[in-house]
């Protein structure tokens, strides 16, 4: 099969779902608007100004008080924060809340959303619905009621990993109602979007959801890189109102891009040995330059998901709930990685190297839950107790070249360090820096190696919280998890040397305890402040290859080692102002891990380094006045590698002393919105942060840091409610066209962010 064959996308692919949404909507609002006459009474559009940008809850039942009485720093992105900024994919949707950087992927770190939080990478401590989603790729928020971000070492939540914290995905689920919700959106760059929310109950118990989506779009700025996907989420609740509920939800999701490799770092033609140089990315004079090639450059990804949800309600106070999911996750690309290390970008030249996955991923989980509240001796308690089974089980292979004179010459440019034998190159193996052809032939042949390492881990869990009144004014709030963490790797074959034919196993067996500690006094009903700490635990082989978590440490290294152990501590207030409709929130923290993972002098690697990150965390969420409304925070952190180990030549490793790789000092977000008229309502986004250290290596003694410089960019939204049932609304992004980046890899490349775009979406409602 040759790469032709592998990437490129049919028409009747990017058209079929637009046509099924639409097909599947007019139908579908015929039939609702037939019977809500004779069945309900007339329903007025729920506009922004009624809609929820603070929420006092979490989504997840293992906080056991209302977010003011949660003495951890825990930041919901709602439905309606979303719909006014019109983000469509996760990632977009974190960046309005601060302190969230994100790092590029490439073959062996898996591209797709990749968050860090408190300098840690949280790339594989995403859950949906409270159980953990490892599968990489780009998430979708079309099936999605909020975005739930906690900050903190927070193992005894989320389980193994989430040293900087962990996200939760909130799903809509039915409800006892009648509606119809959807969106047709037409932008810049040929972008097309549509989206079907119903609803539909019998009033006997029994309801009804779809969720469906269809986006087609090129990338705002770039020539060459484009997004089209689909997705369909089913689910039907019996005996809604009554003390037992079953809900079962299906979940699909497909995307077919063309995928933006980003822009080389301008390395230069002889480094320096002394001193220090900070490494920039270039994009050769113009941020349209697309290093790809369409011929044979593709990313595709699969999801799909189905999950049974029992509820019953033991008392009045107490009840029970039984998760039980199945997933199953593919990933498939190869993309052009703009190099930076060969043939290279002071010639004016970029080697295209081709990065290759071919990953899929199968979870069984289940989740048993009890919560309630109790009053014994004059104290107060509100908990939950949960028992959580899960096997998941991965399996990671790539692209290969066939054997032949095409392979030949590409590895000999990829030996070559000079632009002159770059520039000699055929079959584009090599383009301009300054005037990339994205249509260069591509006349080699990939196929699948075949040949996958396997991941599976088994993991039994019992965590507990309780939420204790010590005092009226005094709250007490108790966490701990215990993980018994079976996890087994199986290398790829080897297919040269003494071991050729033959694979390596190598098996790792932990208990994990974590404990969340937290003391909350109330200065005044509306406000407090707290203290507490928490703790993560990081064991080899967490990520399953889906992440970077131990995998730039040997397998067989790797589970020798004891888990790594983080520690969050955090003093904070609350407060909840203007009629309790705004949320304020500060936090003084500090993430220590004092048994990282680092590389002695001979190369072994041992548990003896160290790194801390201490901050200041502002957050807010509400309304001002009743047309005003705000939604953002800002962060400080300054992060320090305190030890990461020696070289053989005695010297501290690159980096030692520094701040953390993706952990700007600096980072902030702003949206805001006013109700100039009942109809007419208009928002501003200021979304920005410092530098970010991408990597840090030595020229002789000189310090090499590559990094992306820091940023501002502004968002602005109309919106105008032509009638009860239609609101039009424009989103301009990245108003004035800001040239910055969003992420950045450990070396080689960064990503450019969007360039301007602009959308107008019709929002209907029945």
């Amino acid at each position: 099969m040759t790469a032709k064959q592998v990437g490129r996308k049919a028409c009747p692919l990017q058209l079929t779902p637009v046509a099924i949404v639409i097909g599947l909507m007019l139908p579908l609002a015929n039939a609702h608007a037939q019977t809500s006459a004779a069945t309900l009474p007339a329903v007025t559009v729920t506009g922004t100004q009624d809609a929820a940008i603070k929420v006092d809850h979490a989504p997840s039942s293992k906080f056991t008080a209302p977010l003011i009485e949660t003495p951890k720093t825990v930041t919901v992105i709602t439905q309606e924060v979303m719909q006014q900024t019109a983000v469509t994919n996760l990632a977009d949707a974190l960046r309005s809340t601060p302190g969230i950087t994100f790092g590029a992927g490439e073959g062996g770190n898996p591209v797709g959303d990749r968050p860090f939080m408190r300098g840690s990478d949280a790339q594989s401590s995403i859950f949906v619905d409270g159980l953990r989603d490892i599968a990489a790729g780009s998430r979708e928020v079309f099936n999605l009621e909020s975005v739930e971000v906690i900050k903190g070492s927070d193992s005894a939540y989320a389980g193994r990993a989430g040293a900087g914290g962990s996200i939760n995905l909130s799903t809509k689920a039915p409800r006892n109602e009648n509606f119809i919700a959807g969106s047709v959106g037409l932008g810049t760059d040929n972008y097309k979007r549509t989206t079907v929310d119903g609803n539909w109950s019998d009033g006997q118990g029994i309801a009804a959801r779809l969720n469906v989506m269809a986006h087609d779009a090129d990338v705002p700025g770039r020539n060459g890189p484009d997004n089209t996907r689909w997705g369909i989420a089913p689910s039907v609740t019996f005996g809604l109102d009554t003390p037992t509920r079953v809900t079962l939800q299906y979940y699909h999701l497909q995307s077919n891009d063309t995928p933006d490799g980003g822009v080389p770092y301008d390395l230069p033609a002889t480094l320096p040995t002394t001193g220090e140089l900070t490494i920039k990315p270039t994009f050769g004079g113009n941020r349209d330059n697309w290093y790809g090639l369409k011929d044979r450059d593709f990313r595709k990804e699969k999801t799909d998901t189905g999950t049974l949800t029992v509820e019953h309600d033991l008392s009045a106070t107490h009840k029970f709930r039984n998760t039980l999911r199945y997933s199953h996750s593919t990933q498939d690309y190869v993309w052009t990685q703009p190099d930076d290390s060969h043939a290279n970008v002071a010639n004016g030249n970029v080697w295209r190297r081709f990065n290759s996955r071919y990953s899929t991923i199968q979870t069984l989980a289940n989740q048993s839950e009890v919560t309630g509240a109790t009053t014994g001796y004059g104290i107060k308690h509100r908990y939950a107790f949960g028992l959580e089974l899960s096997r998941e089980e991965v399996k990671n292979d790539s692209y290969a070249l066939a054997a032949g004179a095409f392979a030949t010459e590409y590895a000999r440019v990829s030996g070559i360090r000079t632009g002159a034998g770059c520039a000699a190159a055929l079959y584009g193996i090599c383009t301009s820096l300054s005037n990339p052809n994205g249509n260069d032939a591509w006349q080699g042949t990939l196929a699948r190696n075949n040949n996958p390492a396997e991941f599976t881990n088994n993991t039994a869990s019992l965590y507990g919280f309780d939420t204790i009144e010590l005092a009226p004014a005094w709250l007490l709030n108790v966490g701990v998890r215990a993980d018994k963490y079976r996890s087994k790797q199986l290398t790829a074959i080897a297919t040269s040397g003494a071991t050729a034919g033959t694979r390596s196993r190598y098996d790792r067996d932990d208990t994990l305890f974590n404990y969340q500690l937290g003391l909350v006094y109330k200065l005044a009903p509306n406000g407090n402040v707290y203290a507490s700490v928490g703790s993560s635990s990081t064991p080899g082989n967490s990520s399953l290859g889906q992440g970077q978590e131990g995998q730039s440490i040997a397998s067989d290294v790797l589970q020798l080692l004891k888990p790594e152990k983080t520690r969050s501590y955090e003093i904070g207030t609350k407060w909840e102002l203007f009629e309790k409709q705004l949320s304020l929130t500060g936090a003084l923290f500090r993430n220590d891990t004092t048994n990282a993972r680092i590389t002695n002098p001979d190369n072994t690697v041992s548990m003896a380094g160290s790194k801390q990150v201490d901050g200041i965390e502002l957050g807010f969420a509400g309304r001002i006045t009743k047309a005003w409304d705000v939604f953002g925070g800002y962060t400080y952190m300054d992060s320090e590698q305190k030890d990461l180990g020696k070289q053989a030549d005695g010297r501290d490793r690159a980096g030692t002393g520094l701040a953390f790789p993706n952990t700007p000092k600096h980072s902030y977000s702003l949206w805001t919105s006013y109700h100039f008229t009942p109809k007419f309502t208009a928002g501003v986004g200021i979304y920005g942060q410092s530098e970010v250290v991408g990597n840090y290596a030595y020229s002789g003694n000189a310090l090499i840091k590559r990094a992306i410089g820091g940023y501002t960019r502004f968002d602005a939204m109309a919106s105008y409610a032509y009638s009860r049932n239609v609101t039009l609304q424009l989103n301009v992004s990245n108003l004035f066209d800001k040239t910055y980046y969003g992420s950045t890899y450990t070396t080689h490349y960064a990503t450019l962010a969007n360039g301007r775009s602009a959308v107008l979406s019709a929002n209907v409602k029945f």
